[in-house]
């Protein structure tokens, strides 16, 4: 079945001062989905309100988890959410947690922090530990996503926190040098997953060849690295959904110039057979 996407340019979880280029950034993406098989989820203008939480603008990064889930309830076969920031993906992963399927966290961050120990307050740096069941009760999904279900991949830049937590928690993790698509698939497999949900932040990509994001890290994965390690998770396992973010382009020529990055992504997420695991939500 055909991949609906819907776009949400969500900035509120973001914690860079460039912000609003997310909104732009999806955007610009949306300009080139097929527009039947595309829907966008609206997002508030005001930035919201922490709440008394150590969650900048939780409000509002609530409110868009609620209207994408709502959404998604009537929406069959696999989404690929384009962001906007990283919280978007607190509803696009809520939706398929009540099925068999792991997480590939393609990312330069793990964004393993809780509102204690986060430095910044950002959510885009606490939405995976938040999915795992760690984080504001406003926040966390009520059947969180158990950890041996994740696999980090691409990560090279965390705080004292989220070190400790990953080398504590045991959580699967491969890295930048070591990624293979056989050493990918072992992890999966390891999982126990018949499906899976690949996350990708565009900040997993090494800037020399992409530098569209907030906080761009060195020493990331090649362009090609990413797409044959997408290709070979699809051609094997059911894709449920997918998430693409942070994409936050300085000008329209900026965006222009890297849109056919995005699209050879995009291509390789929808390059596996035909498949409906998982695509009954109604």
């Amino acid at each position: 079945m055909p991949a609906t996407f819907v776009v949400v340019p969500q900035w509120q979880g973001s914690g860079s001062s460039r912000a609003m280029r997310l909104v732009d950034g999806a955007e610009a993406i949306r300009g080139d989905l097929p527009a039947a098989a595309t829907r966008v989820i609206d997002v508030p203008l005001e930035a919201g309100d922490s709440q008394g939480t150590a969650v900048h603008r939780l409000t509002t990064i609530a409110t868009v988890r609620n209207s994408l889930l709502e959404h998604l309830n009537h929406v069959t076969g696999p989404v690929i959410t384009i962001g906007g920031d990283c919280g978007v993906e607190l509803g696009a992963i809520g939706r398929v947690l009540d099925q068999d399927v792991a997480v590939l966290w393609f990312d330069a961050h793990p964004d393993a922090n809780t509102p204690e120990s986060s430095e910044t307050g950002a959510f885009h740096g606490m939405v995976l530990r938040t999915l795992l069941g760690e984080g504001s009760a406003q926040l966390v999904p009520p059947k969180p996503l158990p950890i041996e279900r994740v696999v980090l991949v691409g990560a090279r830049s965390s705080d004292d926190a989220e070190n400790a937590y990953v080398e504590s928690s045991g959580i699967r993790s491969i890295g930048v040098d070591d990624l293979q698509p056989a050493v990918l698939l072992a992890a999966v497999e390891a999982t126990g997953a018949t499906s899976v949900y690949i996350h990708i932040d565009l900040d997993v990509l090494d800037p020399g060849e992409f530098d569209c994001v907030g906080f761009p890290e060195p020493f990331g994965l090649s362009v090609a690295a990413l797409v044959e390690a997408i290709k070979a998770v699809v051609a094997r396992f059911a894709l449920v959904g997918a998430g693409l973010t942070e994409f936050a382009p300085a000008s329209l020529t900026q965006a222009a110039d890297d849109l056919p990055t995005i699209l050879r992504i995009l291509g390789a997420l929808n390059s596996g057979p035909d498949r409906t695991a998982g695509a009954s939500r109604e």
